[in-house]
């Protein structure tokens, strides 16, 4: 799945920061989950930052290091 956009997150933002709409509010408006805005609104609050966290789940690479240097040489 794609993230959202660094737009959409700056949108979302900003209606929150004005304190007129509820989170379930803003949900509704961008047309996102009510716990990507929980989420969203939380990593502002505590690193001031929007930009989307790095994915950290799914399968560890079968091949890596110097082993995938060869394998990328040779194919």
């Amino acid at each position: 799945m794609k993230p959202y956009s660094n737009d959409l997150r700056q949108k979302v933002i900003e209606v929150y920061r004005q304190g007129k709409s509820s989170l379930r509010e803003i949900a509704g408006r961008f047309l996102v989950s009510l716990s990507f805005v929980m989420a969203l609104v939380k990593q502002f609050r505590e690193t001031g930052r929007l930009d989307p966290k790095p994915h950290g789940s799914g399968k560890q690479r079968k091949i890596a290091g110097a082993n995938l240097l060869i394998f990328k040489a040779v194919s």
